[in-house]
């Protein structure tokens, strides 16, 4: 096994890789238009602000009109450039297809807006789980859907993207998380097809995994958390903050990554999972073949004991 994965493994995927010539992708923002939802705030703002910075022409679609006008402000005071916003909810199709019609053809999207409500399953009303769904998932089919005539029809036939904002609770479930996992899980789902769709289009999907991150929300969700979330979340690393998430983010949108991890954590989740997703980087491929088995081990190590702390927990 050792031999295969050290010898013959980056033969044959250096042989695949030759008959396949994936070929290396490069989406230019500056001069094209991103469009970013839930960027009022958190990662969404931080995006905006870092487009913004390399050239592009930014529209910020949110809930919130007071929101989306200090999101507004804020950039126009950091970059002397104004970024058109639309408040629009993600649930309504219709307010939807309004904002996208009226911001003009997009070659960016981020479909970043979500919620989270920490909860046990049982404890969860229905309305709330409901909630979380139509906004984390169904609101990401109303924002792609609304966008894809704009972007097929986009004039200058440069490469594009969609980039979907998933979260490292979209690599594995988390006590507390089933509503949230769920729909997260759900988004890789939804970009894996999404791909083939698009890929004839010259429209290259990612899905961004970002650990716990310092935005606005984040000190009320650790507060709110399950107790049993917290110790199990506990043994990652540190929240990073929202200025870089963006970062990478951007440089992954920009480089077609179709995954785009942040920190050990995600490295080990993304190549112990990595299945049939894309991948057009001939190093990272190899990276996913050689640590598969070893990420797995890793993985079993740290489920198994979770679940002795959350049965010890119950015990007592």
């Amino acid at each position: 096994m050792v031999l295969f994965t050290l010898i013959l493994a980056p033969l044959l995927l250096l042989l695949l890789f030759l008959i396949v010539r994936p070929k290396p992708i490069i989406i230019p923002i500056k001069n094209r238009h991103v469009f970013i939802s839930g960027g009022s705030s958190g990662i969404g703002l931080a995006l905006a602000q870092k487009a913004v910075s390399e050239g592009a022409r930014v529209s910020l679609l949110a809930r919130s009109l007071h929101k989306l006008e200090e999101a507004q402000k804020s950039i126009r005071e950091a970059h002397g450039v104004d970024v058109a916003i639309f408040s629009a909810d993600v649930r309504d199709n219709n307010a939807v297809e309004r904002a996208v019609a009226e911001s003009g053809p997009i070659d960016v999207l981020v479909v970043n807006q979500g919620i989270f409500v920490p909860g046990a399953l049982e404890n969860q009303a229905s309305d709330v789980i409901k909630s979380v769904i139509d906004v984390n998932l169904t609101g990401s089919f109303n924002v792609i859907k609304a966008a894809l005539p704009w972007m097929k029809n986009r004039k200058d036939g440069a490469p594009a993207s969609i980039a979907l904002m998933s979260s490292q609770a979209g690599q594995v479930g988390i006590y507390g998380y089933s509503a949230y996992s769920a729909t997260k899980f759900g988004l890789r789902g939804l970009a894996e097809a999404l791909q083939q769709e698009l890929i004839s289009d010259n429209i290259h999907v990612s899905v961004i995994y970002p650990p716990d991150t310092q935005t606005p929300g984040f000190e009320q969700e650790r507060k709110i958390r399950p107790e049993l979330a917290g110790i199990i979340m506990g043994s990652g690393g540190g929240a990073l903050s929202a200025e870089e998430v963006a970062k990478k983010s951007l440089d992954g949108i920009k480089s077609g990554s179709f995954s785009i991890w942040f920190n050990l954590e995600g490295y080990m989740l993304g190549f112990s999972g990595a299945g049939f997703s894309p991948q057009t980087s001939f190093p990272v491929a190899f990276l996913e073949i050689a640590f598969a088995g070893l990420s797995r081990l890793a993985a079993l190590f740290f489920v198994w004991s979770w679940y002795r702390i959350i049965q010890k927990k119950h015990a007592n």
